[in-house]
């Protein structure tokens, strides 16, 4: 590949991408970006409504968008939106799957102990991040398999390789989604076609709505010490911006990684290289 036909990798125009979860913060960001780029964007989200915080960036890349109600963990949901998605735009090129998070019911604290850690709220929590991961690949891989290509991006997380104190269902579920694209990469290239492609990144920490609570103090705005924790043991000195997995994903997506699939690539400002010492 020459340069510039890399540069000609990033040029996403007739790409039509949906992204699960595409109404929140990291998904929005995500979907603005590939706008930005000229792909045709589907978001796909549980609250759609919220989607309104992108419209003015969506609006202004002047590429085709859609937003779509989608319930990630149930079928009918997953199909009719897909559905929509190939109706709109005639076919599927890529799937982010964005939909995910945690409980704070299925977070011990003093409060709560493991012990008493309540099986909805674990439930709630695997199935939102494993479930809500394996649904919408279904959908979107059996139309994929049908073309004889496609690429399908999943959100795992740096507590699927370093399990962090606290969270046990979401470190354990996020840990399922890395299982779960290392096997599906092997399974679509050898079943369907090599030019399916899966992969997976694993952003460190980030400040979204799931996981504040865990860094910041809600009254004083400091950082709680589970935050200054973390940040100590983060090279880069900071949490991760939303804007900071865009280039990852649009490698990822994008020809300019043909020849990699399977892969959980970390996004987490050196924190998975820090051995404390």
């Amino acid at each position: 590949m020459t340069y510039q036909d890399i540069l000609r990798a990033y040029d996403f125009k007739g790409i039509s991408v949906a992204i699960t979860g595409g109404a929140g913060v990291l998904g929005g960001e995500l979907a603005c970006s590939l706008a930005e780029c000229g792909a045709k964007v589907a978001i796909l989200d549980k609250q759609p409504d919220s989607s309104e915080r992108w419209r003015a960036r969506l609006e202004q890349s002047q590429s085709p968008y859609i937003v779509e109600y989608c319930d990630a963990l149930d079928n009918e949901s997953v199909n009719k939106a897909f559905d929509r998605v190939t109706s709109e735009f005639g076919k599927l090129d890529c799937l982010v799957n964005g939909a995910g998070g945690n409980n704070p019911k299925a977070t011990t604290a003093a409060d709560l102990s493991f012990f008493d850690l309540p099986a909805e709220a674990l439930r709630f929590v695997f199935d939102l991040n494993l479930l809500g991961t394996i649904l919408p690949s279904q959908a979107a891989g059996k139309l994929m398999a049908e073309r004889g290509e496609g690429n399908i991006l999943n959100i795992s997380s740096m507590n699927a390789f370093r399990p962090l104190t606290r969270i046990p269902a979401y470190s354990a579920a996020k840990a399922g989604v890395s299982n779960f694209t290392q096997w599906l990469a092997v399974h679509m290239a050898q079943e369907y076609s090599p030019k399916i492609r899966v992969n997976a990144v694993a952003p460190g920490f980030f400040l979204t709505e799931q996981n504040r609570f865990l860094l910041m103090d809600s009254e004083s705005g400091e950082l709680t010490a589970r935050g200054q924790t973390i940040l100590d043991h983060t090279p880069a000195g900071r949490f991760g911006e939303p804007s900071d997995l865009i280039g990852a994903v649009l490698w990822l997506l994008s020809p300019a990684s043909s020849f990699v699939t399977g892969v959980v690539l970390p996004i987490d400002g050196g924190f998975s290289a820090f051995s404390g010492v």
